[in-house]
């Protein structure tokens, strides 16, 4: 009986795998079959995204499951739902949610030859091709249908619109005089594009899943942050590939996701925030920085011990928990600092290497959004919150808590100008109040008044023109627009539409680092 009763037992456990193989056999042969033409035999993505769990992350089954069915519109992807059948469209999208079955590689020979030149830029007029003050422009995403909009800022009329890659992610990053902005897409890609001629002129891909990418205030190293692989790249201005680095703690022993990569202008050095590692690392871009410690020193003025050059390598500053994003003081010597998963901030000196300070923030700050003004006297920096309504103003000489002053609900985005009086806030993270940003009097530290343009939908991300005239907030619909407002009025002025305009840059404020806009 007992042998009867194991030899039923492993028949159905056979069976079960012999189907669950089956199954992962279906899903490959249909990917193979309908899908990896434009997303890549590997799933690392072609004409297509990628289609790993890493890169859908922030997508849902139910919505992929959507996308499979009814297709996507102002994208190549076809509608499959009179092609396949429901069980053939739930095992394809399950099985682009697993792992692949072999970690995927991209290193430098990947990276290297998956480079593009469109356009010789040095072959191209060194001048603009539209008449518009360069310096005022805005760069516009689009995530709709995946282009880009160059707005003039002093008319508030586009001069030109272009594809981009799919889903581009982090803001975009300029030369320090203007004329090149540079993208990173969720897939790795890196596109760097020719603002005064209206065109492409390189692109590389740098990963497999990008975080953000920054560019160095000389304009001669783009760094490039990875989930996938655990990698910082540095890529020279043309995008030609410099080096790769692996991403580990000190001891080599655990790897680390990229959060994102920063520019510290003033210190000459990109600094990035570690996922999975408690440190933070600063690379400087300045030939002539030291060398860098790694090991037990004798004696550091006649370099008497193991030492790594300071160029392009990374400091370490070791810390007691993760920091997912950053909030740097003006003058880029000290960063606040936060955990998704954490209750507290921290204050990092840069130069001193070690934390300073800790802070009752609560909730989940959004930091890399914070912005500064004077007040009373004082610098204070403010930041919105991805958990709570609220908004906390700190004293960054002494780290106090000024105020918290409560909003509608969670917000991803707060701006201002040096010429306003106001601050610009959103709840966008919040079911109820999505459609509503509120408006805060930068001296009484109250919320002064709320623009609701569209009931329901939602309105978020405000940027200032460059002399702060004007602030242009996203409608942040597939039908949307770029609404501006009179930033002392408060009216709204005109309307330009976009296709789900998920953010706008403006050229001035990002590169002379603005205190009023995230850098």
């Amino acid at each position: 009986m007992h042998t009867l009763i194991h030899v039923v037992i492993l028949l159905v456990v056979s069976l079960f795998v012999s189907h669950a193989s089956a199954g992962a056999a279906d899903a490959s042969a249909l990917f193979a079959q309908h899908c990896a033409s434009c997303h890549g035999a590997d799933r690392l993505g072609a004409m297509g995204p990628a289609l790993l769990p890493d890169n859908l992350s922030r997508l849902r089954k139910k919505a992929a499951r959507e996308v499979v069915v009814n297709g996507r519109a102002a994208t190549q992807m076809p509608a499959f739902g009179s092609t396949l059948d429901d069980a053939q469209v739930d095992a394809l999208v399950a099985w682009i949610y697993q792992p692949a079955a072999t970690p995927p590689v991209w290193g430098n020979e990947q990276i290297t030859g998956s480079r593009l030149v469109h356009a010789d830029a040095n072959a191209l007029p060194a001048k603009p091709v539209f008449d518009a003050d360069p310096m005022n422009l805005f760069i516009v995403v689009e995530a709709g249908d995946h282009h880009v909009s160059i707005l003039d800022g002093d008319k508030l009329e586009r001069i030109h619109r272009f594809p981009s890659r799919f889903a581009l992610h982090g803001g975009p990053k300029f030369s320090p005089e203007g004329r090149f902005v540079y993208f990173a897409s969720r897939d790795g890609w890196v596109t760097k594009y020719d603002i005064w001629n209206l065109t492409p002129v390189a692109e590389v891909r740098a990963g497999i899943n990008t975080r953000n990418l920054a560019v160095s205030s000389d304009g001669k190293v783009v760094a490039v942050a990875n989930y996938l692989p655990h990698s910082l790249v540095l890529l020279d201005s043309d995008l030609n590939l410099i080096k790769v680095m692996d991403v580990t703690d000190k001891e080599g022993k655990r790897s680390s996701r990229v959060s994102a990569v920063y520019d510290a202008a003033p210190r000459k050095s990109f600094v990035a925030a570690l996922k999975d590692v408690p440190e933070v690392w600063e690379i400087s871009y300045d030939p002539t920085v030291e060398d860098i410690p790694v090991g037990l020193i004798h004696d550091f003025k006649y370099k008497e011990g193991a030492f790594i050059r300071g160029y392009l390598n990374p400091r370490r500053t070791p810390l007691a928990d993760v920091l997912d994003d950053f909030f740097f003081t003006q003058d880029y010597s000290e960063l606040i600092g936060a955990t998704r998963a954490g209750k507290k901030g921290q204050v990092v000196h840069l130069d001193v290497r070690k934390k300073i300070a800790d802070l009752d923030l609560g909730g989940m700050p959004h930091l890399g959004s914070g912005i500064t003004w004077e007040w009373q006297g004082r610098t204070v920096m403010a930041s919105p919150n991805l958990e709570d309504g609220k908004i906390t103003v700190i004293d960054v000489k002494d780290w106090s808590v000024v105020k918290e002053i409560k909003t509608l609900g969670p917000g991803f985005f707060m701006r201002s100008h040096e010429n306003s009086r106001y601050a610009w806030t959103d709840s966008m993270m919040s079911p109820t109040a999505r459609d509503t940003l509120q408006v805060i009097d930068k001296d009484s530290l109250e919320v002064v008044a709320q623009l609701t343009p569209e009931p329901g939908k939602t309105l978020a991300h405000i940027e200032f023109t460059r002399d702060g005239r004007y602030a242009l907030a996203s409608l942040w619909e597939d039908d949307g627009a770029l609404i501006v407002y009179d930033a002392v009025t408060l009216k709204e002025v005109k309307r330009l539409p976009a296709r789900r305009p998920v953010g706008k840059y403006n050229l001035h404020n990002k590169i002379t680092r603005s205190s009023g806009t995230s850098h």
